[in-house]
């Protein structure tokens, strides 16, 4: 789970910055300026999801249960989270249901915040 938690962050990382090097030059041209903003909102919750996943990647041994749901939670509410804002951001231009897709951002986002909960409590009852 270890290695696994810190592949996923290097690629979130990756990923990141790819796109937000296409959303900077390629991305104004098709989209409209809000539709860009929330693109760029996905990158940024991405970017960040990354440096958390690489930092719990390195600082967790991954024993608990509670360990590996902090990185499965973050891994998989990041995923739904800035996926589904980045088929929103192209709604206009492709064929995409945004009324599919809205809703399902929330959720990503509530998956992320239980995450954050769950380190917390860890590093609430850990002895260091």
């Amino acid at each position: 789970m270890k290695t696994f938690t810190l592949v996923v962050g290097a690629v979130y990382g990756l990923i990141s910055v790819i796109l937000g090097a296409f959303g900077a030059h390629a991305l104004k041209k098709i989209i409209s300026a809000d539709k860009l903003v929330s693109f760029e909102t996905g990158v940024r919750y991405q970017m960040y999801a990354a440096f958390f996943l690489l930092i719990v990647g390195y600082i967790l041994k991954f024993e608990t249960t509670a360990e590996k749901w902090i990185s499965i939670l973050m891994i998989a509410g990041t995923f739904i989270f800035s996926v589904s804002i980045y088929l929103m951001a192209f709604s206009d231009v492709v064929a995409i249901p945004s009324k599919i897709i809205g809703p399902i951002t929330p959720l990503g986002g509530l998956l992320m915040i239980v995450s954050w909960v769950l380190l917390i409590f860890h590093f609430a009852k850990s002895k260091f």
